[in-house]
C-alpha cells in the first residue's frame, strides 16, 4: 500500500466498500452487503432516489450522497477527507456491481493510486447471470458494455465481432433492442446464434436464444419481448482450422515486415489459434530463421 502523508497506517485502512445490490430481485442482497450499507457514515449512491427505497425496504436509515458519472470527479477530495478522519464509505450503483457500465471508476482509480483501501462487497451482476442461464461457453468471453445508439456507428462495433471466437457480451436498452438484433443479423449474419436475457430475476423474466433471425421474428410478434432492461449475448464465431504449415507462412511473410510479438498476433487472429502457441511457433520459427 502506497504511503499516505501524514496519515497513519489504520487511517489509511478505513475502506470505501463497493458493494454490489440486486438487480431486480430485492431478496438477492447479502447479509454482508446490508450489514455494511447499516454500518458505515455514508453510501455513495447513482440515484439517491432510487437507492432510497432499497435502504428503506431493509430499515437502513444511512445517509446517501449522489455519485454520478457527472460529479464523480469532483467527489474525489471529500472522498478522502472522509476516510481520512476515520469514516467508511460505502459505493452502491442503481443495481447490480458498481462499476460495470457505471460511474465509480474515477473514485477507485483516485483512491488506489493514494493508497486508500478499496473492498468489494460481491454480488449480483447481470451480465454473469445471462451467462450462466445462457447455454453459450462461459470460460472465455468478451464484454462490451452498450453499444453506439445509431445503426452505423453500432454495425462499425459488430464487425470486430466478425472473427471473435469467445461469447461475446453486451448491454442494451428496450427502445433499441429490435434494431440491435438486426444489426447483429446484417453484420455477423441471421444464422448467427444470439441468448436475449430480459429482465433478469424481475417479474416478467424471459430468456430466448436461437438465430439472429428468428429472435427477430419472435421479439417483432411479441412487443412485450421489447420492453425492460437487456444483456445480449452473441455466440463467438468458430475458429477457423489452419494447419501448422500455414500459420508458419503466414508468419514468415509477416514477420518480414512487423515485430514477432505484433505478427504473431495478426497470425493468430486470422487462424483462429491461441496467441500463446503463435508466439511460441514464431520464436521457434525466427530460431531456425536466424539461427539464434
Amino acid at each position: 500500500m502506497k504511503p499516505i502523508a501524514g496519515k497513519s497506517f489504520e487511517q489509511q485502512l478505513i475502506p470505501l466498500y463497493i458493494v454490489a445490490t440486486p438487480i431486480g430481485n430485492l431478496a438477492d442482497i447479502s447479509k454482508r452487503a446490508l450489514d455494511i450499507l447499516a454500518s458505515v457514515d455514508t453510501v455513495l449512491a447513482e440515484d439517491t432516489r432510487h437507492s432510497k427505497r432499497l435502504l428503506a425496504h431493509y430499515g437502513i436509515i444511512t445517509r446517501l450522497k449522489s455519485c454520478h458519472e457527472h460529479n464523480e470527479a469532483g467527489l474525489v477530495d471529500w472522498v478522502k477527507q472522509q476516510l481520512s478522519a476515520g469514516k467508511p464509505l460505502a459505493l452502491i450503483s442503481d443495481a447490480g456491481t458498481p462499476l460495470i457500465s457505471d460511474p465509480g471508476f474515477v473514485l477507485v482509480r483516485a483512491l488506489r493510486a493514494d493508497g486508500y483501501s478499496v473492498l468489494s462487497v460481491p454480488g449480483p451482476s447481470s451480465i454473469i447471470a445471462a451467462l450462466s442461464v445462457s447455454g453459450m461457453p462461459s470460460d472465455s468471453f468478451v464484454y462490451d458494455g452498450f453499444l453506439p445508439s445509431k445503426s452505423s456507428a453500432r454495425q462499425a462495433a459488430l464487425a470486430k465481432y466478425q472473427h471473435e471466437t469467445r461469447t461475446c457480451v453486451l448491454l442494451e436498452s428496450s427502445h433499441r433492442i429490435e434494431a440491435c438484433i438486426e444489426d447483429i443479423a446484417a453484420v455477423l449474419g441471421d444464422q448467427r446464434d444470439v441468448v436475449i436475457a430480459r429482465e433478469l430475476t424481475k417479474r416478467f423474466e424471459t430468456v430466448l436464444s436461437g438465430s439472429a433471425r428468428e429472435l427477430l421474428d419472435i421479439i417483432g410478434q411479441d412487443p412485450d419481448q421489447q420492453r425492460g432492461e437487456f444483456v445480449v449475448l452473441i455466440a463467438g464465431a468458430p475458429a477457423m482450422d489452419v494447419d501448422e504449415k500455414e500459420v508458419q507462412k503466414m508468419l514468415g511473410i509477416l514477420m518480414q515486415e512487423l515485430p514477432l510479438k505484433q505478427a504473431a498476433g495478426i497470425a493468430a487472429k486470422l487462424s483462429g489459434r491461441r496467441k500463446n502457441d503463435v508466439y511460441d511457433l514464431a520464436l521457434k520459427l525466427r530460431q531456425e530463421l536466424f539461427n539464434e
